[in-house]
């Protein structure tokens, strides 16, 4: 494609979202959080590299449970998955909330949940049923709230997924912590993981935990061989705590603020 259709393409597309877009509640100095979530959304939603990395993510998970489940064990096995962004795809709700300029907030993302109606992630369902079929357990562990229950349960169900029920649903309880390394623990008294999946580094490990960016990035180096082997990361440019480490992890911060702090941040010339 020459250079100047890519810009008309390039042009229409900016257009076509602008022309969608309702009236933004954002000025005009806080727009790179919702612009920037407008444009993580329609990468996830529209661009086939996605899938590709998505595929190639549950591709690689297959292979890892197939050696593992020709090692000899003792005890069940078990995969361990986070859920949003990791097997259900929640861009409707980034992109609904970006076009109004707004970012994420408990009520509106609870309304979201509430429908159940996310669609899956390229490779997810297949990946699952299959250690199902091996007889290797599901676990759900996610940073999604217990008045989320019902609605979560409500979309695995819709697919199909395996272990969709309280059992193995494992969610935040009221006043916990974001933490998700004790709900590990209390798989592991049972079970031996042999994989989990997660689109955070905070679903791998406790290492990762509210850590600065500076010692997220030292730790994922230190721990480079567990990821594809033991790890397996999904794609997400739209949130998580890489975002939430640029901020130091001040839920206060507004809009304009978050914006402040990501322009200082990035690299330019």
């Amino acid at each position: 494609m020459q250079k100047t259709s890519r810009f008309i393409l390039a042009a229409a597309l900016l257009a076509g979202c602008a022309t969608q877009k309702p009236a933004s509640t954002a000025t005009a100095e806080s727009t790179l959080i919702p612009d920037g979530k407008i444009w993580a959304s329609l990468f996830q939603q529209k661009a086939a590299e996605y899938k590709a990395l998505c595929l190639q993510a549950y591709n690689i998970a297959q292979l890892r449970l197939q050696l593992a489940l020709q090692q000899p064990h003792n005890r069940p096995l078990a995969v361990v998955t986070d859920i949003d962004e990791t097997m259900l795809d929640n861009s409707p709700y980034d992109a609904k909330q970006a076009l109004q300029g707004k970012d994420y907030t408990t009520d509106s993302w609870h309304g979201w949940t509430q429908l159940g109606q996310a669609d899956t992630l390229a490779g997810a369902l297949s990946f699952f049923k299959y250690a199902a079929a091996n007889q290797v357990a599901v676990y759900y562990i996610t940073n999604r709230d217990e008045t989320e229950r019902e609605g979560t349960l409500k979309n695995l169900q819709r697919y199909g997924f395996p272990y969709a029920d309280n059992e193995h649903l494992v969610l935040k309880q009221p006043g916990a912590a974001s933490s998700k390394e004790s709900r590990r623990q209390q798989v592991l008294q049972t079970h031996d993981i042999v994989l989990l999946l997660g689109d955070n580094l905070g679903d791998f490990s406790a290492l990762f935990d509210k850590k600065s960016q500076q010692e997220r990035e030292s730790n994922v180096l230190s721990s480079a061989a567990d990821f594809g082997k033991k790890f397996i990361v999904l794609p997400n440019a739209a949130y998580g705590d890489w975002e939430n480490a640029l901020v130091q992890y001040n839920r206060q911060l507004t809009t304009a603020q978050k914006d402040s702090v990501i322009r200082a941040s990035l690299k330019t010339y």
